[in-house]
């Protein structure tokens, strides 16, 4: 039987960790709790999980602080929780690689709904070979833009760029059908299942990877006012 998955859950509120372990359990996960910011970034050096569902609002450490440390060491997923319906926390957590989010009071079976779409996206990444090698049906390529998506990596030209799970997912879509503008509804539809996330979510993801692809010295994807976005490459 395969061992299953490992959620930290990090949250200073007993009562929703509670709740939230025994829905993650039902749903097949296994479950670690961290009550503070420094307790999970203990808990992380001790042993990686699959998966953080991460509290933005926490004493000793907030968890944008949290996704800051984990992010100098780790792409694994984050999924953050928020009790403030506030787009600016929700923004700057998804632009500092949260995969996804949830606002106070949520359902629990949506969480656990909104892990196992994250942790379809992501698969275990094995020993890294030194350059990318040519092109092969696990390999994309597009100008100098090349995607691995058998060890879910990506360049541009001699650049690595390290993309979180659903960063590479996102782009991977639109590099398979260059050209075609993809509406938000479609990439919601392509990147999260049948998980309903908000326009702003995608916005989010997208301007994260022209972000990191500009520090590459590349652009890659195009914004078609009223419709949606396409590859920016020819």
């Amino acid at each position: 039987m395969a061992e299953r998955p490992t959620v930290l859950v990090v949250d200073d509120d007993p009562h929703l960790r509670e709740i939230v372990r025994f829905a993650l359990e039902q749903g097949g996960f296994r479950v670690e709790e961290a009550a503070d910011g420094r307790a999970a970034l203990e808990k992380v050096e001790r042993s990686v999980p699959a998966l953080i569902v991460l509290d933005i609002m926490m004493p000793e450490l907030d968890g944008l602080g949290v996704c800051r440390e984990v992010r100098r060491k780790h792409e694994l997923p984050i999924v953050f929780l928020s009790s403030r319906d506030d787009e600016v926390d929700r923004i700057l957590g998804l632009e500092l690689g949260g995969d996804d989010y949830l606002t106070k009071p949520f359902s629990p079976r949506e969480l656990v709904a909104r892990v196992k779409a994250v942790l379809r996206r992501a698969r275990p990444s094995p020993a890294p070979s030194p350059e990318p090698g040519p092109a092969t049906s696990r390999m994309q390529a597009r100008g100098p833009l090349r995607m691995d998506s058998e060890r879910w990596r990506a360049w541009w030209g001699e650049h690595e760029v390290v993309l979180t799970v659903t960063e590479f997912q996102l782009l991977a879509t639109l590099l398979r059908v260059p050209g075609k503008v993809f509406t938000r509804d479609e990439l919601m539809t392509r990147v999260y299942d049948d998980v309903v996330v908000s326009d702003r979510t995608i916005d989010s993801h997208i301007r994260r990877v022209r972000q990191k692809f500009a520090a590459a010295g590349g652009e890659v994807i195009e914004t078609v006012h009223g419709l949606g976005y396409r590859l920016a490459l020819p």
